[in-house]
Formats: structure tokens, sequence, C-alpha cells
């Protein structure tokens, strides 16, 4: 069960019973079950602070939390995105029925440089989104995302000598804006999706599209 941190209280309450008695009766049936499973839960938030502040209810968080596997983002684990990025290629070939080979040095230098904010599902969508307009049958850089080409040392050390009498905090606030609008056109302009591709919740997103001028109703409309 995935982002189990935004179960609702009912639903909390419907869990910690089926994992303590081990039943349960089907919406809409009366004839209780008697259920032997395996329950893998899955949050990218701290529960025990969701517990602290009266969020998530204690004795579920102890019923689940028996052996707990820490996922590192995938920005620690830059070694595994080439066996992502090929298997995702892959099945991202099969849907759209074309023949991409691969990502060439650049890119996939580029790939392991970036700080994927959105994790692996932010890898998906950079993967599909290659494979969609990439024209040739090897993927490039110009084939990735403006946010990644961003992110690139030798791209930070030219803005860094372009500042010139900018402000650093402007310097820095043009790629983050930038970074936002790719999320939320890679998302439909859905605020909720977005937020989750960036690590953040919703209220964050909302303060940062505030603070950079992003008008939801317009850029909508306008699309």
């Amino acid at each position: 069960m995935d982002e189990i941190a935004t179960a609702s209280p009912s639903l909390q309450v419907k869990l910690l019973r089926v994992i303590q008695d081990r039943e349960f009766e089907p919406v809409g049936g009366t004839q209780t079950y008697k259920v032997d499973v395996r329950l893998i839960f899955a949050t990218n938030q701290d529960l025990e602070e969701l517990v602290r502040r009266g969020e998530f209810r204690q004795d579920l968080y102890y019923r689940i939390n028996v052996v707990t596997i820490t996922q590192p983002p995938l920005r620690e684990r830059i070694g595994d995105i080439p066996l992502l990025v090929e298997h995702f290629l892959k099945e991202f070939n099969e849907q759209t029925g074309k023949n991409v080979k691969g990502f060439d040095e650049q890119a996939m230098q580029l790939l392991q440089r970036y700080h994927w904010p959105g994790n692996v599902r932010e890898l998906i969508n950079v993967v599909e989104r290659a494979v969609v307009l990439c024209k040739g049958d090897i993927i490039t850089v110009n084939d990735l995302p403006e946010a990644l080409r961003r992110e690139d040392p030798s791209a930070a050390q030219r803005l860094a000598l372009s500042v010139g009498t900018n402000s650093l905090k402007a310097a820095l606030a043009a790629p983050e804006r930038q970074i936002i609008l790719e999320a939320l056109e890679a998302n439909g302009w859905n605020r909720q999706a977005t937020a989750r591709m960036l690590g953040i919740n919703r209220t964050t997103l909302y303060k940062k599209m505030k603070k950079y001028g992003i008008e939801f109703d317009k850029q909508y409309t306008s699309s």
C-alpha cells in the first residue's frame, strides 16, 4: 500500500482491525472473511513525526512498523540509474512501438548528475518523454527536459558568470521556477500530482507558485 501517511482516520481504523483481527467485510457485504496476508506499506513521510502531531494513529504505527526498510533517494544511488533507464526504456518502446536503443553518453551522465527531487517517478516521466520525443534511435541531451539541462554543473558555472549585478537569490530562483513550470506542464497542471513529483506537499507548491508569480488559471486556460 503506497502513501500510507495519507490514509484518512477512518481508513486507519479499518486497517488496524484487519491487521489485528485478520478479518474484514467487503463493501456492501455482510459476511466476514478471514485473511492471512503480508502487508507492505510505503511512505515518503516521517510517520513518527505524524504520530507526534496526532495525524497518524499510534497503535496503527506500531502494528505496521515491524520491519522497516529505508530506500535512499535516487540522487544517493546514481549507480541504479542505468539499470532503471534500461528497464523503463524497454517498457515504453513496447508501449509506443518504437525501437529506441538507449541514451548516449552525455545524456546518461546528465541523468546521473541531476538531483531527482521526484525520485524514480520523475525518472520514469523523463524516460517516457524522451522516448516519445526522440526522432532517432538514440536519446541525446536535447531530448531531455530543460530542468535537467539547467541542473548541469557546466550550465551552473555559466549562470554564475552571467549573474553580473543580479543578486544571487534572483539567479537561484530562475531554475526553481522553471522546474516547477515544467513539472506542472508534465502533470497537466494537476497540482497534487506535481507536488508528488517534486517531493513536496501541496501547501509548499502553492507558496512557491505565488512566490514566482505562476498563475494556475491563466496558464491552464492558455494551454
